[in-house]
Formats: C-alpha cells, sequence, structure tokens
C-alpha cells in the first residue's frame, strides 16, 4: 500500500481500464497486501515518504448535496483535488470521512453522510472512498482517512438524522450539549462503536492511515456525565476525580481504535490531531502526553500549530519547542499542522500580514527540527484568494526543494 508513488505503469493501466468495476466496491484484504508487496520495491521506508506534505481535504469541499448528478460533481472535485496536490508537490491527503457519525462509504455502522446523497441515510448509489483510493493511487498519493470521532449533528447540520444514525438507533448513546449532539464518551458502547467503524475502515478500503481530529469531549460540557462517573466509583472503589474519570474514557476509546486498526491492517498507521496549544487540550480531556510518551495509542500526532512566527499570544516556534520536548515513545512520528487558512488575514492580531513567506518559513524550520513533515489546513486555502500570495510562495518551494 505504501510507496504509490512508485506503482509500476503496468498497475496505473490497470486500474485505469478497470476502474468501470471497482469505483463502487471497496478493495479487498488480499488485494491491498498484493498492492503493499508490489510497491514496497526500493524505498527506504515501506510506511511514509521521507517527508510527508499533507492537506487536509474537509467534508465542505467534498459536498455534492444539492448537485443534480451527484456522481459526476464528486468526480470533478476529486480531480481537482488530486491534480492540485500533485501539482503543488504534496504527497498526502487527509480526507474527511465521516463528519457526523455518518460516512461517505457504505457502511455497517453508519449512515450516508448527507454532504453525499443530500440526506442522510440515503444510498448515493456509488462510493466515494472507492473513487478516492483508486485516484489517489493514479496519482501517488498517500491517503488517511479523517473521522470526527464523537460529533453527531451541531445545531444545523445535519438537517435531519436518519434513523440509521447511532444515537437514532439507541437514544442512550447520545447526549446533548450546547446545542450540539455527540456520542457519549464514558458509554462503552461509543468505545466499542467508534472502534468497529476504524476497523471496517482499516478492513475494507486501501489506505494509509486513519487520523482523528481535535474534538474529544465538548468544552464546558457541564456534569452531563456526573451519573456514570458516580457509577464507577462505586463500581471500583477508587476515588479519582471526573477530570481523570473523562481523560480515562477518551484514551480508552483511543486505544481501543488503536487495536482495531492494527488488528484489521498491520502496516496502517493511527494518528491524531490535537489542539497545538498543549493546555488546551485538557479541557477535552485529550490526554496527548500520555498517548505520545507511552505506545499503544497513536502511530503519529499531529499539533495543529496554527500560529503565525510572531503571535503574540503563543509564537509558533514557542508551540513547537513544547511538542518537540514532549516524551515520546519510539517509533511515534510527529508531523504538524499549518494554517493555510490563517495565510493573509488579520489573523494572531495581524501579524500574518507582516510579509507573504510565513508558511514557508515554518516548513523551512520544521525541516531543521528533523520532524517527520506536516499538514497543512486545509485545501481550500490553495484557491482562497487572501491566502493566495502565501500559498503560491509554498508551492514554488516545494516544487524547487529536494525532499522527496
Amino acid at each position: 500500500m505504501k510507496l504509490k508513488k512508485i506503482l509500476p505503469v503496468l498497475l496505473s493501466v490497470l486500474f485505469l481500464t478497470g476502474a468501470v468495476f471497482i469505483t463502487s466496491t471497496a478493495p479487498k484484504k488480499s488485494e491491498k497486501e498484493s498492492r503493499r508487496s508490489t510497491a514496497a520495491v526500493g524505498n527506504p521506508s515501506p510506511e511514509l515518504p521521507d517527508e510527508t506534505r499533507g492537506l487536509w481535504v474537509t467534508y465542505m469541499t467534498l459536498d455534492v448535496e444539492n448537485e443534480a448528478d451527484k456522481r459526476a460533481a464528486f468526480e470533478k472535485k476529486l480531480d481537482a483535488i488530486t491534480n492540485d496536490a500533485v501539482k503543488g508537490n504534496f504527497n498526502t491527503l487527509i480526507v474527511q470521512v465521516r463528519p457526523f457519525c455518518d460516512a461517505i462509504y457504505p457502511s455497517e455502522f453508519f449512515p450516508w453522510s448527507h454532504i453525499i446523497s443530500g440526506t442522510q441515510g440515503v444510498d448515493p448509489g456509488f462510493d466515494p472512498l472507492a473513487l478516492i483510493v483508486e485516484k489517489c493511487q493514479q496519482n501517488g498519493l498517500y491517503l488517511h482517512a479523517w473521522i470526527n470521532p464523537y460529533r453527531v449533528a451541531t445545531a444545523q447540520t445535519p438537517a435531519e438524522l436518519s434513523d440509521r444514525s447511532p444515537v437514532t438507533e439507541d437514544e442512550a448513546l447520545g447526549v446533548e450539549i450546547n446545542g450540539s449532539i455527540y456520542l457519549d464518551p464514558a458509554s462503552e458502547k461509543t468505545q466499542k462503536l467508534i472502534a468497529d467503524g476504524v476497523r471496517e475502515l482499516a478492513e475494507k478500503y486501501d489506505i494509509d492511515g486513519i487520523q482523528f481530529d481535535d474534538y474529544f469531549y465538548p468544552e464546558n460540557c457541564g456534569d452531563f456525565d456526573k451519573a456514570e462517573y458516580l457509577r464507577y466509583l462505586e463500581e471500583n472503589g477508587e476515588q479519582i476525580s471526573i477530570e481523570e474519570f473523562r481523560k480515562n474514557n477518551v484514551s480508552k476509546m483511543v486505544s481501543e481504535a488503536y487495536a482495531a486498526a492494527h488488528e484489521a491492517d498491520s502496516d496502517i498507521l493511527f494518528g491524531i490531531s490535537p489542539q497545538g496549544n498543549l493546555r488546551n487540550n485538557d479541557g477535552l480531556y485529550a490526554d496527548v502526553e500520555a498517548w505520545s510518551a507511552e505506545e499503544g495509542y497513536i502511530d503519529y500526532i499531529c499539533p495543529q500549530i496554527y500560529f503565525s512566527l510572531d503571535n503574540p499570544a503563543l509564537t509558533f516556534e514557542d508551540c513547537l519547542s513544547e511538542w518537540l520536548s514532549l516524551k515520546k515513545h519510539k517509533g511515534l512520528r510527529l508531523f504538524v499542522g499549518l494554517s493555510g487558512y490563517k495565510a493573509g488575514t488579520d489573523a494572531d492580531d495581524g501579524t500574518w500580514l507582516d510579509n507573504h513567506d510565513i508558511l514557508q518559513t515554518e516548513i523551512g524550520i520544521l525541516r531543521q527540527q528533523h520532524t517527520d513533515g506536516w499538514i497543512l489546513y486545509s485545501y481550500d486555502s490553495l484557491h482562497n484568494e487572501e491566502n493566495s500570495e502565501e500559498i503560491q510562495n509554498v508551492i514554488r518551494y516545494l516544487t524547487t526543494s529536494a525532499v522527496q
């Protein structure tokens, strides 16, 4: 699976001529193993490029719910995304495949996403993720499936939950907090559901990685889980704070998802992209220090260091220094999330307007520090006018630099 950039021409031809047969059907496990053995010749790292140069692709970018011919519209978007990635010398796409406890692929556990069919739970008649896998392989791009593990609905999105939504089928799974609906992080059923969903992705699709984003317990969530907390204390006979209880719930979910991914595919990478400011993760009960230091949680971590070089609240380099000094288990990879969407704007007290090579400079710093790569948020910044000057400088830098 890894090393797709050196797939033989013959294999690409086979994919192209056979596309009509595979675009609506997920690759089988035996096919995944066969492609891996074919692609693994001559690359010094069978799991990752020397430098990961990624683009996050959000569900908003993929949205075709209002298009008449949804498959044609989706394929057109996918062509543009992969073409732009290749031209810009990016090598990895992190694509949002489960934004609202739903899926852009046929799932045993989650309903179809409204962003594909227009209505959650309605089959669009094609498999978008299979198309993404195929297109990435044809273009030599690594692919990570991006999941929001707990979020079910915001105040407006989706407009209506499907009968197949896990919280519709089992109301006890869902909690409403601040006008949004989430899977209950304290529920063992939630933990199993998320792990089952990860296993399904790793088994069915020829992907390089699975990534969770930075949403865990909602901020300012009150005491919705007080009864579960008190029951835990009574059943386990140990005194821990509710903060520790919540961190334990999230960490248990992460470890079960990690195990499920690797049981399904020993080569797959499981990662998390937490808040860049380490202290902000405490409010989400995300124990990033433990996940980084101890084996059995994550293969890579990608903090969202969405700050300028001169941000008065926290500079890019000061934030990076904290992550570099964090204790890491053997083999943990460190990527860094970069804020393409802030480039050329008045964000961070206007410091993104100081010059137009901030992102380029940040990438240079990451290379000097020998990090494993970076991921730009998001693909859309490649086409936003106010981001354009910074982004073009980055692309010129990438296309003339030597790192492969």
